[in-house]
């Protein structure tokens, strides 16, 4: 039976939530958003980090495999950064489930956890 496009976009999604499943990677994408657009170059990612470069390395490629990681090479340094279609992605996945296919929680109540607090 041929896989079809709702099935591979299961598939994609839960291979995120699967990368998102290890402390470590949740902790690699929170520094990698917080360095948007410019992204970070690994010896800076693993000194923030105190994380050992091959342990860093196999983190990296799984948040890069299942779409939630970009890198790009710069001379001799690989430079990473989120990549907002995967995480706009994972969240539009979130968002349709709870809040439009089954109004779990209302738009309105994800904008307000999105705003700032006010001072």
């Amino acid at each position: 039976m041929p896989e079809t496009a709702p099935s591979r976009e299961l598939a994609a999604v839960a291979a995120m939530f699967a990368a998102l499943g290890n402390e470590a990677r949740v902790r690699i994408l929170r520094l990698l958003l917080s360095a948007h657009p410019k992204g970070m170059v690994v010896g800076d990612i693993q000194r923030e980090l105190g994380m050992p470069g091959s342990t860093l390395s196999h983190h990296l490629e799984k948040l890069k495999a299942c779409g939630l990681a970009e890198v790009r090479r710069e001379r001799r340094f690989l430079w990473y950064r989120a990549s907002l279609e995967g995480v706009q992605r994972l969240l539009g996945f979130l968002f349709a489930e709870c809040c439009r296919r089954n109004p779990v929680v209302s738009a309105e109540e994800v904008v307000d956890l999105c705003r700032e607090p006010e001072s």
